[in-house]
């Protein structure tokens, strides 16, 4: 049976830290600020932002929720961003996606200045996140995953590791993140030629691909370390990962849970970041 890696001891462990730095920062007279924007009411949106709501308030961090209709139109979401951008009481910002189609989402995330960009949403924070250069974090979901391996004692250095998806928002950034911990990365993908074998190559094993129990029992080897990032719906209604988890459970030295696993850290991860940008705003002053 593999050990199970929950997020919430790892979200907790960081939690602590970080209420000791936005403590620090109060005491200097900056207030840690985070600007949620949100268009509409979808579900899963109201979801998180309750989470990141409770983490920040855990935290030490203000929120300021700007919250639009649905029906509104491309220009009034544009303004709330330059009001962000011009406020510098705001250091970060998190914007719920995806917008609606009538809004040219490309030209939003553009719009947000990548030094407020908490969730490596703008072009600005992915090119920082590949070359380690300039403002802007990553996102936090690709983020969150290291934070689970350091919480669990995983050192990265010299690991095969095995990422399954290659989009912007986990798998990508995801990969550049781990070869920055030294590991020798494979980026994988749902048309990958023999993905099963590429797989039980891995030491640390990462499903991000968004396809519910697409890593069965072929694609585990004993020992490896399996992070599921996946959130989806199977036939009867569940939430599963990417990851058959009867199947890692029974092969895996460790797996996380889905849900409460990599998700439950992904709060702790945007506070971080909200309190980086905070103390950059501070140093700029």
């Amino acid at each position: 049976m593999a050990e199970l890696w929950k997020g919430a001891p790892a979200a907790a462990a960081l939690t602590e830290k970080l209420a000791v730095q936005a403590a620090a920062l109060r005491q200097a007279g900056v207030v840690p600020t985070l600007a949620i924007v949100r268009v509409g009411e979808r579900p899963e949106d109201l979801s998180y932002e309750r989470g990141a709501v409770k983490r920040c308030e855990k935290v030490g961090i203000q929120v300021k929720q700007f919250v639009l209709p649905k029906e509104s139109s491309h220009g009034d979401l544009l303004e709330v961003i330059h009001q962000i951008n011009a406020d510098r009481a705001i250091h970060g910002c998190l914007l719920f996606r995806p917008l609606p189609p009538h809004m040219d989402e490309e030209a939003i995330c553009a719009a947000l200045d990548p030094a407020k960009d908490v969730d490596g949403i703008t072009a600005g924070s992915l090119a920082a996140v590949f070359t380690g250069r300039g403002a802007g974090y990553p996102p936090c979901t690709a983020q969150a995953c290291l934070e689970i391996l350091d919480h669990y004692g995983c050192d990265l250095t010299g690991k095969r590791a095995v990422v399954v998806g290659r989009s912007l928002v986990v798998g990508k950034p995801l990969a550049m993140l781990l070869l920055g911990c030294n590991a020798t990365v494979t980026l994988c993908h749902t048309r990958t030629a023999d993905l099963p074998a590429e797989c039980r190559r891995a030491e640390v094993l990462i499903a991000a691909a968004g396809v519910a129990n697409m890593i069965g029992r072929d694609h585990l080897a004993p020992g490896q370390l399996v992070l599921d990032v996946g959130i989806n719906v199977d036939q009867e209604g569940n939430l599963v990962g990417d990851v058959d988890f009867a199947a890692a459970d029974e092969v895996a030295a460790a797996v996380t849970p889905v849900p409460g696993g990599v998700g439950a850290v992904t709060t702790s991860v945007l506070a971080a970041h909200v309190l980086q940008a905070a103390e950059q705003s501070q140093s700029q002053k």
